[in-house]
């Protein structure tokens, strides 16, 4: 039988890095002596006051269809939280209801690219990117944040990318897989870009409340760039709720309308309970996510330092999220290949940078998503594998 051409869009040249994901994952269901660092799937429990509402919403009958684009009191409670990290006023209506961060920027690259048109992403770039780019017939343009200054954003890089095609610029803020936060002058400097070339933004803040150090800024406050910010992130990560599926999209009240038609044809609405418990978990959700910062903080500090003890083996400390780069190029130039090498050997799963771009080619990412006795002895593994 006959695909459509859309199939072969779906993939990436990345895909074959999640491998490793998938065979670690079997192995410890078997009951093997595996650690998983290949995914950023927090090992916490979701609170348990966002499970009872939930669970309250169900007994309540909270299982009928619901408003597409989400509802009002879920959607003002997103908005407040967009409002005070980009420093302006949002209101609901820039809010459309989601199936999590990937959903978002699906939805969102889908409504606003296309044919002949070319979107510039910062490489590295999550993975999945590269494919809802493609499904749209845009063409994706990768300027590299070299890893020489840290995977920094080259600004003048981005700006000499731009040509009368382009129709966009896309990155993460905090970055996955880097952990880089960005400051408040590459913010500015890839606003003024997106500014006078009259381009959307579309930016994943999934991590945004676990930046380290100081405080998170949003790019849509800025000036010029409100109308023309897309800004998708979820529940995910900050209240671990990956499971949940619960996220946004926040941008004009037009883009919010063919967002609204999306949802129509992909999703028609998510159910209700879910957006109870995301609802609780931002208005009531405080303290846990400064326990979960604290947490990965903690948990960073720990692989820096049970790391510093392997041979040759440079890491990129994060200023934000759950995962730390180590550059293994001096053990195998292919790093999907070490990674492999130290699954087999050690039983500790790490995943293969190069999925994120030809800029992470050689390093690997390292999840600090499990308790701190599984992470140290994961650790001692790779520094012990590393000779």
């Amino acid at each position: 039988m006959k695909f459509a051409p859309f199939v072969d869009l779906l993939g990436g040249e990345g895909a074959q890095a999640w491998e490793i994901l998938t065979e670690s994952r079997l192995a410890l269901d078997r009951g093997e002596d595996v650690i998983v660092l290949s995914i950023g799937d927090p090992d916490l429990e979701t609170p348990g006051f966002v499970v009872d509402a939930a669970v309250d919403a169900l007994r309540k009958g909270d299982t009928h269809y619901t408003e597409l684009e989400g509802r009002h009191s879920l959607r003002a409670s997103i908005a407040n939280k967009i409002s005070r990290s980009a420093g302006v006023e949002i209101e609901p209506e820039w809010v459309t209801v989601l199936a999590g961060t990937q959903n978002a920027f699906y939805s969102a690259c889908r409504c606003l690219f296309g044919h002949g048109d070319e979107v510039i992403v910062l490489d590295p770039a999550y993975v999945t990117y590269e494919a809802c780019i493609a499904s749209t017939g845009a063409q994706q343009v990768r300027v590299e944040q070299p890893a020489a200054t840290g995977f920094r954003p080259d600004v003048d890089a981005i700006e000499r990318a731009v040509t009368p095609a382009t129709r966009g610029i896309v990155f993460s803020n905090p970055s996955n897989p880097t952990g880089v936060a960005l400051n408040g002058d590459e913010l500015e400097a890839i606003s003024r870009v997106a500014v006078s070339n009259d381009l959307w933004v579309v930016v994943d803040e999934v991590y945004s409340d676990l930046v380290f150090d100081g405080v998170h800024h949003s790019i849509a406050g800025l000036p010029g760039m409100l109308e023309r910010t897309v800004t998708v992130s979820s529940v995910s990560k900050s209240y671990a709720m990956t499971g949940w599926r619960c996220g946004w999209a926040v941008g004009p009240p037009e883009l919010g309308n063919h967002l609204r038609q999306m949802a129509l044809i992909n999703l028609y609405g998510l159910p209700g309970f879910v957006m109870e418990a995301a609802d609780v978990a931002l208005r009531e959700g405080a303290e846990e996510t400064e326990t979960a910062r604290a947490i990965y903080r903690a948990r960073r500090d720990l692989v820096v330092k049970e790391l510093s003890r392997a041979s040759d083996l440079p890491v990129l400390v994060p200023e934000a999220g759950m995962f730390l780069m180590a550059d293994v190029r001096a053990h195998n130039a292919d790093a999907n290949d070490f990674a492999w090498d130290l699954y087999r050997a050690t039983g500790v799963s790490v995943l293969d940078a190069g999925a994120f771009g030809a800029t992470s080619r050689g390093w690997v990412r390292i999840s600090y998503g499990v308790d701190d006795l599984q992470l140290e002895e994961a650790c001692r593994r790779i520094a012990s594998f590393t000779g």
